[in-house]
């Protein structure tokens, strides 16, 4: 039997990265309001100066700044109240040295005003007379124009994934709509004579198919059009020509089951039958995950994932994930929570060791102790709140010891 060449996981990221760099992804203009999460696909240049006048940015006084010199609490300067500034319009005069005029926040800069003094800092003597009891320096509270975007400023770079703050300042720029990239789309198939239906009773040695779906669900998490292809038995021909199908349809083709060194494992010798270049890594260092297969067919890609749900979910998260950033300049580090581990648990060195964990308070430190169970039982995936990672060379992790636990959102 043909032996697995693995190689490590950092290795295996590094050419997943390299390979499905140019996957045939196009662009489509959307909407603003459904743009969150998307990655932009081309610069997002402002046409305008934001803001587009000087403004305030405290409610306070407008004032020359040389007249409050020296002013402070026991000595203040008393300046004449000219007029206030209303929200929406023009400020309607200027003002000279010696006088002020009110203006809230956000309001427009009168002329002649160089600074605001905050309300707080100040004192109503009379109705046309205004104590400035702190000084303030050239344009101190004030917004310049163009001082937070200048027009003709790149506001955002290809590549750039879009957040909820990014749509506001988006709409604060005049901009409906934007160029991103398209969502990928991933053909998922389960393979296997054991595998059936989720509504179907499952006879002695079967088993319902949960892999499709859970991957599913994960895919639409994480922005990708998943594309349900459904069940097909170990039969070469008939895997061959669904996944002919899938590929002409998607750019990412995942496959439950198959990737092992069983008789009936055909998912290797499919892939490479279907085109160049084929498979270009079989066997990952890694717990669970080992068998994974990964191959290229004419420009897309093909991932052949472990049958067990926990070692598919798992290559999903640590290998998998990442192809929907390909075009995403600064992927963000994925969130983790430190806490510590409340027992021993050892690890054979050589691979990276992923394994799902709960967490738990006790007194006051947040605790971390592992789902214990096999990659095929269900009640693994339920129960874990997220896994930690043993590195490469590591022999495992300590009671007492701090880790880092991703959470399986």
């Amino acid at each position: 039997m043909e032996l697995l060449d693995t190689k490590s996981v950092r290795d295996v990221l590094k050419e997943v990265k390299e390979s499905f760099r140019d996957l045939p992804v196009d662009s489509e203009i959307l909407s603003i309001e459904k743009a969150r999460g998307r990655i932009l696909a081309e610069d997002i240049v402002s046409k305008e100066n934001i803001p587009e006048f000087n403004r305030s940015t405290v409610d306070g006084y407008g004032v020359y700044h040389k007249d409050t010199s020296g002013a402070s609490d026991a000595l203040p300067t008393y300046l004449q109240l000219k007029f206030s500034v209303e929200m929406g319009k023009e400020a309607k005069d200027a003002i000279r040295p010696g006088e002020c005029a009110y203006i809230p926040t956000g309001g427009v800069i009168p002329e002649g005003v160089d600074s605001v003094v905050m309300v707080e800092y100040t004192e109503e003597f009379d109705e046309e007379t205004i104590g400035m009891k702190s000084s303030v320096a050239h344009l101190e509270n004030v917004l310049e124009k163009g001082e937070d975007i200048r027009q003709g400023e790149a506001v955002f770079k290809e590549g750039h994934r879009l957040r909820s703050q990014d749509i506001g300042l988006l709409a604060g720029l005049g901009i409906e709509k934007v160029r991103v990239y398209e969502r990928m789309k991933v053909g998922i198939l389960s393979t296997g004579d054991e595998i059936v239906e989720i509504h179907q009773q499952p006879g002695i040695g079967e088993v319902r198919d949960m892999n499709r779906f859970s991957l599913m669900a994960a895919l639409d998490r994480d922005g990708f059009l998943p594309v349900n292809g459904g069940i097909i038995s170990d039969e070469k021909e008939q895997l061959q020509k669904k996944m002919k199908s899938l590929l002409e349809e998607c750019h990412l083709v995942l496959l439950s089951g198959g990737s092992s060194m069983g008789e009936k494992d055909y998912t290797k010798e499919v892939i490479n039958g279907l085109g160049e270049p084929g498979v270009f890594i079989h066997g990952v260092s890694m717990k669970p995950g080992k068998p994974t297969i990964i191959g290229k067919v004419e420009g897309k890609a093909v991932i052949g994932l472990p049958g067990q749900p926990v070692s598919a979910l798992m290559v999903y998260e640590v290998l998998v994930k990442g192809i929907g950033n390909i075009k995403d300049r600064n992927p963000r580090q994925e969130p983790y929570i430190i806490g510590e581990m409340d027992r021993n648990f050892p690890s054979a060195a050589g691979r990276s060791h992923y394994f799902m964990v709960e967490m738990y308070k006790e007194d006051e430190i947040t605790k971390v102790t592992p789902v214990y169970g096999k990659s095929g039982t269900l009640s693994m995936m339920g129960k874990a709140f997220g896994y930690v990672i043993i590195p490469h060379n590591d022999e495992g992790l300590n009671k007492g010891e701090k880790v880092m636990v991703y959470p399986l959102r």
